[in-house]
């Protein structure tokens, strides 16, 4: 079997190719994500990723409870877990069964890249450990520059980012995702995780 930076390597080398060196590092020396979510091709690249994923892991790239319970569900903070996301304060309001809990610094996308309007569960789509290949700066801990990454709609997530970004945090700097601090990312995760994502809202606004 491949090994998880073997694979990942082919997948990104046939998807991003043309544009390796721009999206590596940009001219404010910031680490830019690998995975491009406006690339055309977004869904062929994420069900390459979600095979590997799987056989590498033993584990769905998706979690389990993914049917949608009878009635209206809830909506934004009646939810028990909603996150808001202000791309014009660059910050992400974590709400807690309808109470303000946390406040997080964010990285949305960067001019040409801006991350859309989302006002929906998450997808469903959600990896601890998004690539362990090794780009210039981008790894964090092993688990590559998208750790802890739970994904919105196509390739738009909320995810970690590597020590060298940490800076950035505050600052439109991403390629359409939603960067936090790796701490916070995990946090969020295993909060998807443990309530499902119909529990759980994500709101993205100016």
């Amino acid at each position: 079997m491949k090994s998880f930076a073997a694979a990942i390597f082919l997948v990104f080398a046939t998807a991003f190719s043309a544009h390796a060196q721009t999206q590596a590092v940009d001219s404010s020396d910031n680490v830019m994500d690998e995975l491009n979510p406006f690339d055309p091709n977004i869904e062929q690249t994420l069900e390459n990723l979600d095979k590997i994923y799987q056989e590498e892991t033993g584990s769905s790239p998706f979690i389990e409870n993914l049917l949608q319970p009878f009635g209206k569900g809830c909506f934004r903070a009646e939810c028990p877990v909603w996150v808001q996301v202000s791309r014009s304060r660059q910050e992400l309001y974590l709400h807690l069964n309808g109470v303000h809990s946390a406040t997080w610094k964010v990285s949305t996308g960067a001019p040409g890249h801006g991350t859309p309007d989302f006002d929906t569960n998450p997808n469903g789509r959600i990896y601890d450990k998004y690539t362990s290949t090794k780009y210039p700066g981008g790894d964090y801990k092993g688990l590559g520059n998208m750790p802890y990454a739970v994904f919105i709609s196509g390739g738009f997530a909320i995810h970690g980012t590597a020590e060298s970004n940490w800076k950035k945090l505050g600052s439109r700097a991403s390629h359409g995702c939603i960067r936090v601090h790796p701490d916070n990312a995990y946090y969020f995760n295993r909060l998807v995780r443990q309530q499902g994502i119909y529990n759980v809202w994500i709101t993205v606004h100016e």
